[in-house]
């Protein structure tokens, strides 16, 4: 138990930062729950079992429209497509987790998998325990918000509007101190090179896939090449 509270504890402020943008981005998607006229129970539930920030944002208009499963899933599969490269990167990292490697896997977030995949892990903690703390924490923050925002959505007029870019920011923060902690900069010039150039080729809508396609080509190549080590 002792260690499981070490592990809690130095999680924790690796969080921090996280926390602040899900409890306003939560607490702005319970708040769009509500104003579409669902009771406060979909936006709590969907925040726990989807607990994927932009599908759920997406689901408010699908729940809303008429019924089209096939168009449903190649929504969510375009989407959340992202996850399936985040997935492979951590086969490595969730080895030996027993138990929570389930949740691990369903837990995974874009900003779980940024410490998860980046934090250098302090000694004496189990990296089982810090990863299940890290994913938790962010869980509970996104719950949180989206809790808040259907409790008093109903009754409390919120203006949304830019609020998506606290996660922006959050983004930035991120990529940044993994530039300073990092000597080796080649592979976040690579992703940011390769992102931009499929930006400027499938167009803002389209350039996800093959950006993350590219960028695991040409990682594979480099280290084939020993250039690099994943």
């Amino acid at each position: 138990m002792k260690s499981k509270k070490c592990a809690l504890a130095a999680a924790f402020p690796y969080t921090l930062p996280i926390c602040a943008g899900f409890l306003f981005l939560g607490a702005s998607y319970g708040l769009l729950m509500t104003s579409k006229g669902f009771s406060p129970f979909y936006p709590i539930l969907m925040s726990m079992f989807i607990f994927a920030g932009s599908m759920e944002f997406i689901t408010v208009n699908l729940l809303l429209s008429s019924f089209n499963p096939v168009y449903a899933f190649l929504l969510t599969l375009v989407v959340n497509a992202r996850h399936l490269f985040y997935g492979i990167s951590m086969l490595d990292k969730f080895k030996g987790t027993g138990y929570k490697k389930l949740y691990l896997i369903f837990g995974m977030c874009d900003e779980s998998f940024c410490i998860n995949s980046a934090v250098k892990i302090p000694e004496g903690i189990d990296k089982g325990d810090f990863m299940f703390f890290v994913t938790l924490l962010n869980q509970i923050y996104w719950v949180g918000g989206a809790s808040l925002g259907a409790v008093f959505g109903s009754f409390i007029t919120f203006n949304t509007e830019g609020i998506d870019f606290v996660l922006t920011c959050l983004f930035y923060v991120i990529f940044l101190n993994q530039w300073l902690e990092n000597k080796n900069h080649s592979p976040a010039v690579i992703g940011v090179v390769s992102t931009a150039i499929c930006l400027l080729i499938f167009g803002a809508d389209l350039f996800i896939i093959p950006s993350m396609v590219l960028i695991i080509i040409i990682f594979y190549i480099m280290k084939k090449r020993g250039e690099i080590k994943l």
